[in-house]
């Protein structure tokens, strides 16, 4: 087979493991594209993406649409002659980008297909108290996240884990099967499966800020998957006494007073505690409207509730 001409779709640092491991690989990739510029903070200074930053520093032409089915960006992508697109943690793609190399475009998904099919895989498996995740490679179609299956590579949850140190562990494994992908796709011998669904399929849709209020009603153990689900981003959030407080880390705790759900106790100085459905959690980290986030110990030092 010829060498590969790859072009490259993604933005979020979730990504750059990916491009960067093809690229360390002396694979080529002819083109990246990714989002636009975005202003941010208080300055509206123009932010580059992640994925962007990584194609600048080894000098890979960078396409940014707004518009990815616009005639001119078709061209543009049609003029770098691509045999194989490679996607990870992009926008969805219409089927005259994603048809239109020889060889097909792959998607990296960090779940084990067809579960937690959609937009946030990662929150979802640790709020639903997985034990076991993991990353998947497969060939675009026209229904999201169902296309045929390439690799795939579980990865434990840990008890501790919140989503920041599972994506870390995801984003490196990641990367890694993204490059056995191009390595089998370049050899020509790959496996090409059908999802298939013997069990019920569990989804992972985006994450909105009402979706990301604690529901004491919950056991405790829901609701401390929930909080490391959501941790450190988007982050739960919950109101106490009329204000609201984004929440980062709780633990259980054994203690006993009657309470309603919802309901807190505390002493001012080392703890605070919320009752749930079947008992009561241990705030540990938490964040107050317009202040950093802290430990429970230093809010309380500078904060009656």
């Amino acid at each position: 087979m010829n060498q590969l001409r790859i072009v490259f779709m993604g933005t979020p640092e979730f990504a750059v493991a990916s491009l960067e491991i093809l690229l360390k690989n002396k694979f080529n990739v002819v083109a990246v594209v990714t989002a636009v510029d975005k202003p941010q903070g208080r300055g509206q200074k123009l932010m580059i993406s992640p994925v962007k930053e990584c194609a600048l520093k080894y000098n890979v032409p960078v396409l940014q649409p707004v518009n990815l089915k616009a005639p001119q960006f078709i061209e543009e992508l049609k003029s770098y002659q691509a045999n194989l697109q490679v996607v990870v943690a992009f926008r969805m793609l219409p089927e005259v980008v994603w048809s239109m190399p020889s060889l097909g475009t792959f998607n990296l998904h960090a779940s084990l297909l067809p579960q937690y099919r959609g937009a946030a895989p990662i929150n979802w498996a640790i709020i639903n108290g997985e034990k076991e995740t993991g990353v998947t490679t497969f060939f675009l179609n026209h229904e999201i996240d169902t296309g045929s299956i390439i690799f795939q590579e579980k990865e434990p949850i840990h008890e501790q884990d919140d989503v920041g140190s599972l994506y870390e562990r995801l984003m490196t494994k990641g990367g890694q099967l993204v490059l056995k992908t191009v390595q089998s796709i370049e050899a020509g011998e790959f496996p090409s499966l059908p999802q298939t669904e013997h069990t019920e399929v569990k989804h992972a849709p985006k994450i909105f800020k009402e979706t990301c209020e604690i529901n004491w009603n919950q056991s405790s153990e829901q609701v401390r998957n929930f909080v490391r689900g959501l941790s450190p981003y988007p982050t739960a959030w919950t109101i106490l006494n009329g204000k609201n407080y984004k929440i980062y880390k709780i633990s259980s705790v054994a203690f006993n007073k009657e309470s309603r759900p919802g309901e807190f106790t505390t002493d001012n100085k080392d703890y605070l505690y919320v009752k749930t459905a079947n008992g009561w959690i241990s705030v540990d980290e938490l964040q107050p409207e317009g202040k950093r986030k802290m430990p429970v110990q230093d809010f309380l030092r500078g904060n009656k509730i």
